[in-house]
């Protein structure tokens, strides 16, 4: 196998953890960036040396709240630099993780996501998006939002799935010399292996937590009817992998 070097942005993030270790594990050599090494793809602190001599970016940085306009301009900013940047670093293709039902959405954080998916396959180099449902570690977030020892959280279906996973299954989409695929050829998903509602696996780990979960209809969430009718649920080409939430929890220390 011919070593590859990736540079990561977004690396020391939750999902960007985990693809900084499977891209190490595989024998490649890896550029983390973050502003925690330097490296800002907002205002370009960095990122030119940062670049040099990469060969394939992993984009898997996030905007840390859920407005969507800062995280609208915060994708955009992120993908015109990352292009900008690359294609002087003569950089091959990028490869980007998104969300399950991003082309869907109309509001939130998922309508930016939306447009983090144009704005990157818009600029000079080839792009490869993975789409991926909803973290198992994304249900301690909503925990960790909500004080007390009472939690309201949505009924809504989804499929949850961990990071580990999709780091896996996109650092394989980063790697395949075959990218970008052919127009016309569905968007990849990756999604974990059974459907369940939130407030569901919050159930679980509010046990855990002494942390009594309440089930809600979502009503007042982002595109909640299109989430209830299961628009944010993986499609009939998906990847589905373990673990489940259960059996990722019992491994959570």
């Amino acid at each position: 196998m011919s070593i590859t070097t990736f540079a990561v942005a977004g690396a020391t993030g939750r999902l960007g953890r985990h693809v900084v270790d499977v891209l190490t594990e595989r024998g490649h050599r890896v550029v983390p960036m973050s502003r925690a090494t330097g490296v800002d793809i907002i205002t370009g602190q960095g990122l030119a040396e940062a670049l040099t001599g990469a060969e394939v970016v992993i984009d898997v940085a996030s905007w840390h709240s859920s407005d969507q306009d800062a995280a609208t301009e915060f994708f955009r900013t992120s993908a015109r630099n990352l292009h900008e940047y690359g294609r002087k670093a003569g950089v091959a293709r990028i490869a980007m993780a998104s969300i399950i039902g991003a082309d869907k959405a109309t509001a939130g954080f998922l309508a930016a996501k939306k447009v983090h998916e144009e704005a990157l396959l818009s600029g000079p180099i080839p792009v490869r998006i993975l789409r991926a449902a909803q973290f198992h570690e994304f249900v301690g977030q909503l925990l960790d939002w909500q004080q007390g020892d009472v939690a309201y959280l949505p009924e809504l279906p989804t499929q949850l799935v961990a990071c580990r996973t999709v780091a896996e299954e996109l650092v394989g989409l980063a790697t395949d010399p075959t990218a970008p695929a052919a127009p016309g050829t569905p968007i990849p998903e990756i999604a974990g292996p059974r459907k369940e509602s939130m407030a569901e696996a919050a159930r679980l780990l509010g046990a855990r937590r002494g942390i009594k979960i309440v089930g809600v209809d979502g009503s007042g969430m982002p595109d909640a009817e299109l989430a209830a009718a299961g628009a944010f649920l993986p499609g009939p080409h998906a990847t589905l992998a373990g673990p489940t939430f259960q059996e990722w929890l019992d491994t959570q220390p």
